[in-house]
């Protein structure tokens, strides 16, 4: 059963992940709204890199973002957490391989293989959470923007981006859970080893007769002269 859970939880985490690398490249992060326009001649979509524009003959043109200090500090945040994401992920499979059961690697040591999985779902653990606050963090900040009334610039809908991320994010969390408790359906192998018994020295000395019978039959054999001459 923890072999099956081991495995499930890694293709879950790795699938994930690799989802997570695809949502940092997607350029439809947001998406422009058409709500209230008549004609739209031109759509406006964005990722954490850079920004686009498409007109109506499907011929559109991108540019990156010049300048990180003029971007907004959840835009900041977000490429720095997406970043970590994927870095933790990359070191929770490398873990996780190493501590699975069905590899080569460390297998008179179950300890250690263990020890690796538990490491691996921690990791997975975080970098799902990474992508989770990030991808949440940036659908806050589009909806905020678009239900608010005093807001003069381009107003965004949410892009199919976000969907993935959340997707994917949830994806590693629930396969680093899995790779985290199938360590705990293990028995560890250290209850199996086997000690060897020393008897005690009282036992030793209670299979020997020659200490204390003779001295036994010596008291009686004494008391008992000392009884008959006493009544002579």
């Amino acid at each position: 059963m923890s072999l099956l859970l081991e495995t499930v939880g890694f293709f879950l985490s790795v699938v994930g992940w690799a989802l997570l690398a695809v949502t940092l490249f997607n350029s439809y992060w947001r998406v422009s709204s058409v709500s209230g326009n008549v004609i739209t001649t031109s759509t406006i979509f964005e990722n954490l890199w850079q920004s686009c524009a498409t007109d109506s003959t499907g011929v559109y043109n991108c540019w990156e973002f010049q300048s990180l200090l003029e971007l907004p500090a959840y835009l900041q945040a977000s490429r720095a957490l997406m970043i970590t994401a994927l870095v933790l992920g990359f070191l929770a499979i490398m873990s996780s391989m190493l501590g699975l059961q069905c590899t080569k690697v460390a297998e008179n040591n179950p300890n250690a293989k263990a020890k690796l999985a538990v490491i691996g779902g921690s990791l997975f653990i975080l970098a799902g959470l990474c992508g989770m606050v990030t991808v949440s963090w940036y659908a806050f900040n589009i909806t905020r923007d678009f239900f608010n009334p005093l807001f003069v610039g381009t107003k965004y809908e949410i892009g199919p981006a976000l969907y993935l991320g959340w997707s994917a994010s949830l994806l590693v969390i629930i396969g680093g859970c899995f790779l985290f408790s199938s360590c705990r359906n293990n028995p560890s192998q250290d209850n199996s080893y086997t000690y060897p018994y020393k008897a005690p020295k009282v036992g030793m000395a209670a299979h020997n007769p020659s200490v204390s019978h003779p001295r036994r039959e010596s008291n009686t054999s004494s008391n008992g002269q000392y009884g008959k001459n006493a009544y002579v």
